[in-house]
């Protein structure tokens, strides 16, 4: 399956709305641009053709549109109704069975998807298969088991990862690993703090991505966003989710 069509639909609703201005989906859209920068897909091809898979509601598409042509597969029609109305061209398909012909994309992105499949191998060989000879892939998956918390049960992930297993899985699929580092150190001390405290109470959130922290979010996004600058210079050791780069 792909993202699992048991995740629950408030999720949608919630990422709609605030994926715009919450400050981890704008620090992260931040971060994943500068990668993308980095792939330098319009170099050797004009208006290149990007795919996202599991493009949820739609707003990492947006950000992909601004580099080249853009589409998206989702298996949620909830999802996909949000993109719609957003103008996005999106189509209904499994990760670990997308609906496209061999070597149809010059970059295939996975923006906190992998980790919602049962098999992740099987959806890595797919981003594989469609993307074109010498196309890059950018995936961004959650990091450690032990920072496990609300979201990830709301979300229903399957994992969150160690910079080797998440590498491993790549290359396993047929993909050669240009980069792969993790990010978000900036939250890292006080997420591990907060959903450590939430296991010892037993308070939890409905959502994460719901928690008001309206005053500070722009400061937030900010001081995430600008770990984008630090990852052109080196790799993070740890942190709360890891960027991986590779090529076909």
């Amino acid at each position: 399956m792909a993202l699992p069509q048991e995740m629950q639909q408030h999720t949608y609703a919630i990422m709609n709305r605030v994926e715009d201005e919450h400050w981890w989906f704008v620090g992260r859209r931040l971060i994943l641009e500068e990668f993308l920068r980095s792939l330098d897909p319009n170099s050797q091809i004009p208006n290149p053709k990007f795919l996202d898979v599991g493009c949820g509601t739609g707003a990492n598409l947006e950000m992909l549109s601004q580099f080249g042509t853009a589409e998206g597969v989702d298996v949620s029609d909830d999802a996909l109704e949000f993109c719609r109305r957003k103008g996005l061209n999106v189509h209904k398909g499994l990760a670990e069975e997308l609906p496209f012909p061999d070597e149809t994309f010059d970059v295939v992105t996975a923006l906190d998807v992998v980790e919602h499949l049962d098999d992740d191998v099987a959806g890595l060989k797919e981003m594989f298969r469609v993307l074109k000879k010498g196309g890059k892939t950018l995936v961004f998956v959650p990091a450690f088991m032990w920072l496990w918390g609300v979201q990830d049960d709301v979300s229903n992930h399957r994992i969150r990862y160690t910079r080797k297993q998440i590498v491993e899985r790549l290359q396993e699929a047929g993909f050669t690993i240009e980069r792969a580092t993790y990010a978000n150190w900036t939250f890292f001390a006080p997420i591990l703090a907060g959903r450590t405290l939430m296991r010892i109470t037993g308070i939890k959130p409905e959502s994460e991505n719901n928690v008001n922290v309206s005053a500070l979010n722009g400061l937030f996004g900010k001081l995430f966003g600008a770990e984008r600058f630090w990852l052109r210079h080196f790799d993070f050791p740890f942190g709360v989710s890891i960027v991986i780069t590779a090529s076909k």
